[in-house]
């Protein structure tokens, strides 16, 4: 991998340049290093998270209640249980993908393909979350008001987990010159 060029001045290390993105005197490499260990602290959250629920999903077929569900309730059911298991997948597979690639050269590409599955997982869990509201509370609550109370809380989901960061970006943008660099960690891929 190449090294990020030395701007002028910059003669503490050799090969080692201010990086556009992120402000930081680092190698290509050393980014990599530093995103993979924020991306792995991001999916310590995510997947605890995603294993118990989907754990719980898989235990409500054999629960003696399961079998007075309606038609619709077993479908949203399956649906459930199809988006925990793609959610598992999307955000376990990262690991796999390191794991496969360590020793190869690799790093800077493994941190962009297991950001790019940590962002499609982060999709699948508002999905999978949504979903499993919507059967708990139909089985719940017998009406409507399930959907309203689905209908809120995605609402709050996609606030608190795209919203906000997309909100802070665009007012980070807004007050940088174009030239500056970046405040805070950057985005391992920042093509999207």
């Amino acid at each position: 991998m190449g090294r990020i060029p030395a701007s002028e001045g910059d003669g503490e290390r050799d090969g080692i340049g201010t990086n556009p993105h992120s402000g930081r005197r680092e190698t290509e490499e050393e980014r990599a290093d530093r995103q993979w260990g924020d991306l792995l602290q991001e999916l310590r959250v995510a997947q605890t998270g995603v294993q118990i629920l989907f754990g719980f999903l898989l235990a409500v077929v054999f629960q003696p209640r399961f079998a007075d569900l309606s038609t619709v309730d077993r479908n949203i059911y399956v649906v459930t249980v199809m988006l925990g298991s793609a959610t598992a997948a999307a955000l376990i597979g990262p690991v796999s993908y390191h794991r496969l690639l360590t020793g190869r050269r690799m790093k800077p590409q493994t941190v962009t393909w297991a950001s790019r599955l940590t962002k499609l997982g982060l999709g699948l869990l508002f999905c999978t979350m949504c979903s499993t509201l919507l059967l708990i509370l139909r089985v719940a609550l017998h009406n409507v008001v399930a959907l309203w109370l689905v209908g809120v809380m995605a609402l709050w989901f996609a606030v608190c987990w795209f919203v906000f960061p997309l909100w802070a970006i665009a007012r980070d943008k807004g007050k940088r010159d174009p030239g500056e660099p970046s405040s805070g960690t950057d985005d391992p891929d920042p093509r999207g």
